[in-house]
């Protein structure tokens, strides 16, 4: 092929790309619509046995002791769902879509975006205290893994589409386009290349035409503005900051705490979810504002009007910590919704909390308490997900204050930091690590760090015995091409290794088993690649027997240092 027609080529492709990613831009679009609906239906049904057409908050309903059933019955259709059709759907979504990215080529099974909608919106609609950003990204991101798949595209191209439909689910959930395509680079995909970014700011667009459609155009808060009233109030951020960072850490630790607690339980997981609906219920009666997403608190404390006090900081400081509970109960007992909506519940009580103390301690430098509010909103999902461009923007687009940018960027870094010195793992990345698979926040992905030997080694395998001559395995090397031979013995076992090294230096008569490498290098079928690599680094040699861990005399495979250079280059 000459020049025109490769550059002629790949101008195809990327205008294909792109079409196919307004495509799926305008499903999520969609998808977070129906989605939206549906958690209102069951919420209304629910809580107030109607279908009304305006959102009435679980929070404010009228069925008191009753209401405890209420979490407990929605936990129950969930963990139903989650265990016969669809167990991706269980937890918060995201590090699903990030793991099927990372390791199966952005690979997702089609019927994971119907399941989510109904296992999260009944979660949600009921009382579940989880928020709708993970599960739209796992939906749309299915979708665009499905028409992916069904045009049989290439893994560099599928995951594309997986990352558009994350920035589309996004951009339409939140009337927030850019930080739609910024938390599909920062977290989804890890990359910022043209030939992903174009198609995701086309779904992020195209999600958002087909949401402010049917929802509007006005942002998903209103807030008076709030500015920067002192330059030393940056110190007081600087604390919130701080502040937001270990918040942000409690709420990732207590949630997998509890995931750890309810998995110990030797009950069927239906009636698991029902045990955690059960105790968010209870925990509903003396705080019910911890119910569902919790969107009109956020508004309530964002509007201020209340004068600052130690009785309002305790009372806010106590919704913070009930949401962090409520959250770890929900998704810890087998819950379907995401950690994006509590983080911002969490945040903006601490922050409000947090705001009222200063208020009441620097009253002529410190804007209003909700201003601390807003920034604590964006701090503690900065600390909890390292996403931290993604909060800034985000909380930026959902509330169009630009006057409290500059605190809003303080705090997140802060937090961002501070988190990070503690703990490398986020709430969404330490999901997946306790499954072995190790991502990195950062904006890569380490190919070898997330594939085993078992991805990669080759099952057949050449070997000798020890009683074979030295010409014999000098003449299968010279007709194979194989540089080096596993050694066995009479029954299999494996002794050793024997290289072209000791091959051409020993006379032709000798027995293999007298030149032999003995107690080799030997790697096995669940070790990452990334440790495979410094053994070939460290032995030198070009190829490992890849052994059983119960029975380490057994070979079951190799693996060979050119095919993981393959791999790499494919992989990036």
């Amino acid at each position: 092929m000459n020049a025109r027609g490769f550059w002629t080529r790949i101008f195809w492709i990327n205008l294909r790309l792109c079409g196919l990613a307004a495509a799926v831009g305008t499903l999520a679009g969609f998808g977070a619509i129906l989605f939206r609906w549906f958690i209102f239906w069951v919420g209304d049904l629910a809580y107030y046995q109607t279908f009304s057409r305006v959102y009435l908050p679980p929070s404010e309903h009228a069925l008191g002791p009753w209401a405890v059933v209420v979490p407990a019955v929605g936990g129950f259709l969930v963990g139903l769902i989650t265990k016969f059709f669809a167990p991706e759907t269980k937890g918060h979504g995201v590090p699903e879509v990030m793991a099927a990215v990372a390791t199966q080529d952005g690979r997702i099974r089609p019927r994971v975006a119907l399941a989510k909608i109904l296992a999260s919106g009944i979660c949600i609609g009921s009382g579940g205290s989880a928020g709708r950003e993970g599960p739209i990204v796992q939906i749309g991101s299915s979708l665009g893994s499905a028409l992916g798949q069904f045009l049989k595209l290439p893994p560099g191209e599928l995951k594309v589409l997986v990352g558009c439909g994350a920035a589309g689910g996004i951009a339409a959930t939140f009337n927030a386009p850019l930080a739609g395509v910024i938390f599909s680079v920062e977290v989804i995909l890890l990359e910022l290349r043209t030939r992903s970014f174009v198609p995701l700011v086309i779904a992020s667009t195209m999600a958002t035409v087909v949401s402010r459609a049917f929802l509007g155009p006005e942002p998903a808060f209103s807030v008076p503005p709030y500015s920067l009233r002192s330059p030393w109030e940056l110190l007081l951020y600087l604390g919130l900051g701080v502040g937001a960072a270990l918040v942000g850490l409690v709420e990732t630790r207590l949630l997998y705490k509890f995931e750890d607690l309810f998995d110990d339980l030797r009950i069927p997981s239906p009636i698991k979810a029902a045990l955690g609906g059960l105790l968010l219920g209870a925990l509903a009666l003396g705080v019910p504002q911890v119910l569902g997403t919790g969107y009109e608190t956020v508004d309530r404390i964002l509007a201020g009007g209340f004068s600052p006090n130690w009785e309002l900081a305790g009372y806010f400081l106590v919704l913070s910590l009930a949401k962090i509970l409520a959250l770890a109960i929900t998704l810890g007992s087998g819950g379907s919704g995401g950690v994006f909506a509590p983080s911002l519940f969490i945040g903006v009580a601490f922050g409000a909390s947090f705001g009222a103390a200063v208020n009441l301690l620097f009253p002529e430098i410190t804007a209003p308490y909700p201003a601390y509010a807003l920034v604590g909103m964006a701090a503690v999902f900065s600390a909890a997900s390292r996403a931290t461009l993604s909060s800034i923007v985000m909380l930026f687009e959902m509330t169009r204050n630009y006057e409290i940018i500059l605190p809003l960027m303080f705090a997140c870094v802060v937090a961002d930091v501070v988190a990070w010195s503690i703990s490398k793992e986020t709430i969404y990345t330490l999901k997946l690590s306790r499954r072995g698979i190790r991502l990195s926040p950062e904006m890569e992905i380490n190919w070898l760090r997330v594939h085993t030997v078992s991805d990669i080694m080759r099952r057949t395998v050449e070997v000798v015995t020890e009683d074979a001559l030295v010409a014999e395995v000098r003449e299968r090397m010279a007709r194979t091409g194989h540089p080096s031979f596993p050694v066995v013995d009479r029954k299999g076992n494996l002794v050793g290794i024997v290289t072209h090294r000791e091959i051409l230096r020993a006379d032709a008569n000798v027995r293999v088993g007298e030149v032999a490498v003995r107690n080799p290098v030997v790697t096995y079928p669940d070790e990452p690649l990334d440790v495979v690599w410094e053994k070939f680094r460290k032995s030198g040699v070009g190829r490992l027997p890849v052994v059983s861990r119960d029975a380490p005399e057994r070979i079951v495979g190799f693996v060979a240092l050119s095919d993981i250079v393959a791999r790499i280059g494919w992989g990036e």
